[in-house]
Formats: C-alpha cells, structure tokens, sequence
C-alpha cells in the first residue's frame, strides 16, 4: 500500500527537494524554526541545510520581504516566510510596488524570482486580526502570481513550480488542510505559467468551485450530494492570478449550474470575479439556475467559539444551497423555465 503523505509534509518535501538540488534557494523568515510558526512544514530545515540558508529572520515583514526581491534581482531565488497572511499586509510594498513591476518597467531584463509563502490561519477563537484570508487583493495585481493548492500533490508541486518561476509568486498555503493525506506520484517540476484550474471530479448537474480550503469542502458538499442523486463536478482553482476561467466555462455550460465557495468575503472577491468571468462568456439561457456564491459574512471574523461556528461556511450549509438551484422557483404554471426555451429552440421545436 501506498504510503499516505499529509499536506504539510508535502511542503516539507518541496523545500527539502529545492535547498537540496538549487543552490540559489534560500528561506527567509520568522519563525521558520519553529514548528508553533509553521507546524512541521520546515522542520529540522536548519539542520540540514545550515541556518546560512534557512534564516530566521526579526519581526519585519517589510525587511524581508524587501531583501528578498533584491536578492532575486542578482540572481538568487529567495523564499520568504509569512507565517500569517494578516501581517504581511506590512509587506505589501516590496511586492507590489516593487516585484510586481520590475520585470515591466525595465523591459523584461529585471526578472524578481522571489516566492512568497504566507499562510493563512483561522478558527480557535483567534479572532479579527489572526484570520484573514485576503487572496483576493493579491490576486488583483498584474505580474503577481498567485496559487492556492488544495492537495498534498499540489502543495508540493506548485510550491516548487512557484521557486522555479521567473515571476514573483505569493504560494499560499492553508493550516486546516495540514492533515489532508494522499498517496504522492514522483516530484516533476510542473511549468507554472502553464498550470490551470482543474476538474477534481466530473459531473453532469452542477459545478462546483474552489481554492485551497474552499475545494476540500466543495470535495465534501459533492460526496453528500450523492445521496441526494446530485451528480457534482468539482474544479480546483489551484491558480488565481492569472485566472483562466476556460475549464470552468466548459463545465457551466455542461452542467447549467455554478456554484463558487470562498473561504474570504463576497465584496469584491474572488467568488463573484469567477461567475462574472463566466457569465461573460456563456449564453445565459443555457444556465438552470442562477450561479451562487458562498463566502464569509461581510464581517470580521468574531473571537466567540459559537459565533465562529456560524461565521465559516460548512459542508451543511453549502449542500443545502446546492440542493435548493434544483428547487423550482415560483413561476406561472404555463410559463415555462428560460432553459427549457433554450433547449426547445436547440431541438427547433419552436
């Protein structure tokens, strides 16, 4: 049998597999000795591979993060270590001000291969400012790469992929998928300009979208959809900047149904920007129902245990939102559904 490998040792695999075969990577960071920090995805780094090249780093997010970027200018591939997303908002300047622009502003001849790992963490009465997952705004940037794996087998891979790039790449990665296991294939250095959303699980009445978090649970909502005969197909995001809605196009107008989880707010997020990139693109009359996103209250996360019981989508809620685009909704009796004239006029029945 197979040995199963958790997501986190699966991060731990990619930097061991990237201090081991490229010189020019090195990890910087707080706390990147320390398993309260990042769990055991760095651990005994420092031990391995010398503390000259896994550095723990002051608290300043801005510093690090700055010499990183310089450091990719004259040839290095730094790793810069964010042990919570809500603080490299302090880090905001040096990769999008600066990363993000290089390679433009001088003509491709300046290439700022700096990755930056930050993780997002949540729930355990944390509270407002330990909890924030703000993809969304990073994902807005031109020349900013951003990925969210959802997988053991991504959270290796595009880890890799990400310090292999030429561009600056924000990895994010999320601690309530740190105990997910599977059975990992061989490392292969994927291309990441080449990565793209992909179909977890194909399906024929609705299609379901996720990143990172959100795609275990549409992963989730899909299994008890079963029992309801609801056949899900499901779609890893995996890359969120640039986005290439084609897959998800592809399966909408399959399935006539789109439904988007994300574990961030509704408000200019990334869960309406899907469904705008596929409304534009679709014929409307084709789609059953109209797409649903499922995302946090426009709030901030509360501290209360029970108050975070309902703040945070769960498989529960989203299969009961799943289930009621197959209810009918209140029409005139001899009006028929705008999918069902669409299919008419397909037959060339009217």
């Amino acid at each position: 049998m197979e040995r199963q490998v958790t997501y986190s040792e699966a991060i731990l695999s990619a930097f061991e597999y990237l201090l081991k075969n490229y010189p020019e990577v090195f990890i910087l960071g707080q706390g990147v000795w320390s398993p309260w920090y990042v769990g055991n995805t760095m651990q005994g780094l420092n031990v391995k591979f010398g503390k000259g090249r896994v550095i723990d780093s002051p608290v300043s997010e801005w510093a690090c993060t700055g010499i990183g970027v310089g450091a990719s200018l004259f040839g290095y591939r730094p790793i810069i270590i964010h042990p919570r997303m809500d603080f490299m908002v302090l880090a905001t300047d040096p990769l999008v001000n600066q990363a993000a622009k290089w390679s433009y502003m001088l003509g491709g001849r300046a290439n700022p291969c700096v990755t930056v790992r930050s993780i997002i963490n949540r729930g355990g009465e944390q509270g407002a400012q330990h909890s924030q997952a703000l993809h969304s705004w990073y994902a807005h940037i031109p020349g900013l790469r951003v990925v969210m794996p959802a997988t053991p087998t991504d959270a290796r891979d595009l880890l890799i992929a990400a310090v292999l790039c030429d561009d600056p790449v924000l990895y994010i990665d999320d601690r309530w998928l740190y105990e997910e296991k599977e059975a990992l294939p061989p490392i292969q250095e994927l291309n990441l300009t080449q990565q793209q959303p992909k179909v977890l699980k194909q399906g024929k009445d609705v299609t379901i979208v996720g990143s990172s978090y959100s795609t275990y649970l549409a992963m989730q909502t899909a299994k008890e959809l079963k029992t309801h005969d609801i056949d899900a197909e499901v779609i890893d995001l995996r890359i969120l900047n640039p986005l290439d809605p084609s897959v998800i196009i592809k399966s909408t107008e399959k399935t006539g149904r789109l439904v988007v989880i994300d574990g961030s707010w509704r408000n200019c997020g990334l869960a309406g920007e899907i469904i705008a990139s596929v409304v534009e693109k679709i014929d409307p009359r084709i789609l059953k129902a109209k797409p649903c996103r499922i995302t946090l209250p426009d709030t901030p996360a509360p501290t209360s245990r029970v108050l975070e019981e309902i703040y945070y989508p769960k498989v529960t809620g989203i299969l009961k939102k799943v289930i009621s685009l197959f209810t009918p909704t209140e029409q005139n009796e001899n009006e028929p559904l705008m999918a069902d004239i669409y299919e008419l006029k397909k037959q060339k029945l009217i």
